[in-house]
């Protein structure tokens, strides 16, 4: 059993009180900033206040499409921006100038000293050199003609890239400009080129080709020419990301957020007038400037009306729980739950608000998640009523938008009753169609009370249909992740645990089948006395399944198990028999453990016989040694005693069963007088003290237990010949 520590946090009213407050103040912090809260207004409804006249000036907000448009357009107006490197030039002009010389005195040394007849510069290929140097041997020869002279090739080679380089060369691809222009910078002006007078790379390196292809050189040389060349064209005009980027913001800045401005004393809009775009965008635009204008101290008591607005929805859910469902108000990690996903849907809430695009997001807010989450991890009415004050929650974070609340509000009610009564997992994703259902409903009369158009009403279904769509997917996901995080026993948890497939049960079969069939007969009679007195017949009959698994270990000391009629106990003193029966008590919540069995399945066993005492055993120890030499604690088993009704039920059903099993001629009257007997014995030996059942529902479990009992051992008439049958006698034997 868990130490008193934990017990102790888990119902502390500190700690209530922290996670109370926790919740109140996140989700007032996750309110809209800097605004007034009122209610929000939807285009195509009607004022209906009082006129809304301007206590003061302010300017009217653009509609954000209009202004995000505009700023897209004021950028797209931004030329690409270039700094124009004239010492790239003179640079390049001079090198080339240098290296004519340099080039020419290195081909003379390596044709005049053999040594240096492999030296080749390592921006040229091999095969230019060898042709420079072929050439010029030639030259020196007197071979060639007067049209070709190095030398003048070389100073022909610098005139054209002078020439290119009164054009500009630009370092982007022109491709991937936005523009048929560009910006030159030259100090703080900025001059416009159109592109086509400059050229790429790409293009000045195909003119340098085109012009010492007009001239009447070998091709050879014309190709040694062209690579010498290339290897002295740059770029000139160079991007400046940083310069486009501060012109782009320039553009942005000089686009106003304002489309116009309302006067003092100037109606903003009349009582009973339909609300327009232009209405709503001035509404909204007096709803920022009066946030504005506040001061702190202001500030500090709006901020207390939004902690007093969530502290009373959270207030009501608070007292529901507390006069209806103590076990979770006295629970700190239920509450936490419960905060958890207050937290997390107002969070969500929070992020979608933050999003400015002109599409219904308030639809991607999964209320339906909580709802069905809840729903499954407690019951259908903890379910409705968190259901009720979330959307009031998300409602108020939105604005106080009631149309947003009474959507969620009718589809996450939808969403519980899907799941109340949930049988399996894949039954989650049912809900899909009745949340789906809710929302097109709630759609389509808001719709048509604003005059919406077809478009937004389908548009509308089309993001209600993906929280529909997504809302069970989620659910099935984050239950997995709360029933591991909190420990949390769901009624699905217990259909899993119900499977006789399951190892624990396979084992109680096949090892123990006289305690496994007790265990199915004390099921039926754990359901149906649950069913009758408002507990939970899963829970209980789960618990039943369980309650004896610890005789696996040693299936032969228990009589239901012993099949050849040898009882163990016969050569064993009271006190060893004893110590082996209360054995299987502890050795069954090592099994459960083992295999993780939730906790409130492991209470089952400990619990269902209490402090009860061995009486068989008792009564023989006794009878050997004397009345006033026995200690009666010595034969009682270490409890607890059940602390439920769902265990005191099954400490109940154990003792009734057991007992009817073993009366030779059963009849309705010896069944219904036994069953009372071992209730009334259970309540005098104060074994029921620390469970919630009351005298009505102890009549309520002994109806029920008599009704299954009888039933299953009625008197049955005996068939022909059955005594011989019974002996293994056949037809022909008794004939003769």
């Amino acid at each position: 059993m868990p130490d008193k520590k934990p017990s102790k946090l888990r119902s502390s009213l500190r700690v209530k009180l922290l996670i109370g407050l926790a919740t109140v103040v996140i989700i007032a912090f996750l309110f809209p900033k800097g605004e007034s809260i009122e209610s929000n207004v939807s285009i195509g409804s009607i004022w209906i206040h009082d006129d809304l006249i301007a206590p003061f000036s302010f300017p009217v907000m653009k509609d954000p499409e209009v202004y995000k448009a505009e700023l897209k357009t004021a950028a797209n107006s931004v030329y690409p921006v270039f700094v124009k490197q004239n010492n790239e030039t003179n640079t390049a002009l001079d090198s080339l100038k240098s290296y004519n010389v340099f080039l020419l005195k290195i081909i003379d040394s390596v044709l005049s000293n053999n040594s240096l007849q492999d030296f080749n510069p390592t921006f040229l290929s091999s095969s230019s050199f060898n042709t420079f140097k072929h050439l010029r041997k030639q030259e020196m020869n007197m071979l060639l003609g007067r049209q070709v002279n190095l030398k003048q090739a070389f100073n022909s080679i610098k005139d054209i890239v002078g020439g290119i380089y009164k054009y500009d060369i630009i370092d982007k691809d022109s491709a991937y400009l936005p523009k048929d222009s560009i910006a030159l910078r030259t100090g703080n002006v900025d001059k416009i080129e159109k592109l086509s007078d400059v050229f790429e790379l790409g293009d000045a390196m195909a003119e340098v080709e085109k012009e010492i292809d007009n001239k009447n050189y070998p091709s050879e040389l014309k190709n040694a020419l062209v690579e010498y060349a290339s290897h002295f064209i740059f770029p000139n005009l160079i991007y400046s990301a940083q310069l486009t980027n501060e012109e782009t913001t320039q553009a942005e800045n000089n686009v106003s957020k304002y489309s116009g401005i309302v006067n003092e004393n100037e109606r903003i809009i009349a009582k009973h007038d339909r609300v327009t775009k232009e209405d709503k965008l001035k509404i909204e635009s007096f709803k920022a400037a009066k946030g504005d204008r506040v001061g702190g101290e202001a500030y500090f008591l709006q901020f207390v009306g939004k902690l007093l607005h969530i502290a009373f929805l959270i207030t009501l859910l608070t007292i529901y729980l507390f006069l209806f469902r103590k076990k979770i108000f006295y629970d700190n990690q239920r509450i936490l739950l419960i905060a958890v996903n207050f937290i997390f849907i107002s969070f969500f809430t929070f992020l979608i608000n933050q999003i400015t695009v002109n599409a219904p997001l308030q639809f991607m807010i999964f209320v339906p998640v909580s709802a069905m989450l809840l729903t499954i991890i407690f019951d259908s009415r903890v379910g409705f009523y968190c259901t009720v004050i979330i959307v009031l929650v998300t409602g108020a974070l939105r604005g106080n938008d009631y149309t947003f609340a009474a959507m969620n509000l009718f589809a996450g009610a939808l969403s519980v009753y899907t799941v109340r009564d949930i049988k399996n997992r894949s039954q989650i994703f049912r809900s899909f169609l009745f949340i789906l259902i809710g929302y097109i409903i709630a759609i389509f009369a808001f719709g048509l009370e604003r005059f919406a158009s077809p478009e937004n009403i389908l548009i509308e279904v089309a993001f209600a249909g993906t929280n529909a769509l997504i809302s069970p997917v989620l659910t099935y996901g984050l239950l997995i992740f709360f029933e591991r995080l909190f420990k949390i026993t769901t009624d699905l948890t217990l259909l899993e645990l119900s499977n006789f497939d399951r190892p624990l049960l396979k084992e109680l079969a096949r090892r123990a089948p006289g305690t496994f069939n007790h265990s199915m007969t004390m099921g039926t009679l754990a359901e149906a006395a649950a069913e009758s007195i408002g507990a939970n017949p899963l829970l209980a009959r789960v618990g039943a399944y369980y309650h004896d698994i610890g005789k696996t270990i040693t299936p032969h000391n228990f009589v239901e198990n012993q099949l050849n009629n040898q009882n163990v106990h016969e050569n064993l003193t009271p006190e060893e028999s004893v110590s082996l029966i209360i054995k299987h008590v502890n050795e069954g919540v090592a099994l459960a453990e083992e295999n993780k069995l939730p906790q409130e399945i492991i209470d089952f066993i400990p619990m269902h016989h209490g402090t009860t005492t061995i009486s068989y055993f008792y009564d023989k120890a006794k009878k050997l040694y004397g009345e006033e030499k026995v200690d009666v604690k010595d034969y009682k088993y270490p409890g607890p005693t059940p602390n439920s009704k769902e265990t005191a039920i099954i400490m109940l059903a154990d003792g009734c069963e057991s007992a009817v099993r073993s009366i030779e001629e059963p009849d309705p009257v010896k069944v219904e007088n036994l069953i009372e007997k071992i209730v009334q014995s259970r309540v005098d030996d104060g074994q029921l003290d620390n469970s919630p059942i009351t005298f009505s529902d102890l009549k309520k479990i002994k109806e029920a237990f008599v009704g299954i009992l009888v039933g299953q051992h009625h008197r049955r008439i005996r068939y022909p010949k059955q005594d011989e049958m019974e002996k293994g006698l056949d037809d022909k034997q008794d004939d003769k």
